[in-house]
């Protein structure tokens, strides 16, 4: 299959989510939505919990790829991090997906696959991916944290200086994540954050 077929359907299945619980989520009307045939569905995904994987993990690659984009901007190190804690809160506000990933908090309307890995027999390469690991919080937090740390990090960095860009790093998305379950007050996480980093001690 044409990866542009899988973006369909997954596309297609994201859309019925948004219209009611992944449980009253019918394969068919997946299919049908995206004008493949119902075994050519199963042909990709292998069944509704591999189409589940597939939808989970597209949702952390794109929240990871808007990441990359935040820490890609200009700016100085303290704006490209505010922008990463914007970026996690409206991604996580307009998805509930990414919500639940980056929170580790399920609604019974998702679908809630397993984390770990899950034996694949499928011939499709993105599928055998979907198939592997899960992101918890905990590896979408490491993944973010990580990334800042090559991108943000100034040529020659000591080994303490790495650590505390890691720490602040941490600190910032924590901020989001907060902001995700209790939205901020006046300013919003940009002013939050960066009120945390202006007062964080040397």
């Amino acid at each position: 299959m044409m990866p542009a077929a899988r973006e369909s359907l997954l596309d297609a299945a994201r859309a019925a989510l948004l219209r009611r619980p992944w449980s009253a989520v019918r394969m068919v009307d997946v299919a049908a939505a995206a004008g493949v045939s119902r075994q050519t569905l199963y042909n990709e995904f292998g069944s509704k919990e591999g189409l589940a994987r597939a939808l989970v993990r597209r949702e952390a690659d794109g929240y990871l790829a808007g990441v990359d984009r935040a820490l890609a901007a200009q700016g100085g190190p303290c704006e490209r991090l505010v922008a990463v804690a914007e970026w996690t809160v409206s991604a996580a506000r307009d998805n509930a997906l990414t919500r639940a990933m980056l929170t580790g908090c399920w609604s019974e309307r998702l679908p809630a696959p397993t984390l770990s890995a899950v034996p694949s027999s499928s011939v499709v390469p993105a599928q055998r991916r979907a198939d592997g690991p899960l992101p918890s919080p905990q590896d979408l937090a490491a993944a973010v944290r990580d990334r800042a740390v090559v991108l943000l990090s100034p040529p020659g960095a000591s080994g303490a200086e790495t650590a505390d860009l890691a720490r602040t790093c941490e600190l910032v998305l924590r901020l989001a994540l907060s902001c995700v379950m209790v939205p901020p007050g006046e300013g919003g996480v940009a002013a939050l954050v960066r009120g945390a980093l202006h007062h964080r001690p040397a």
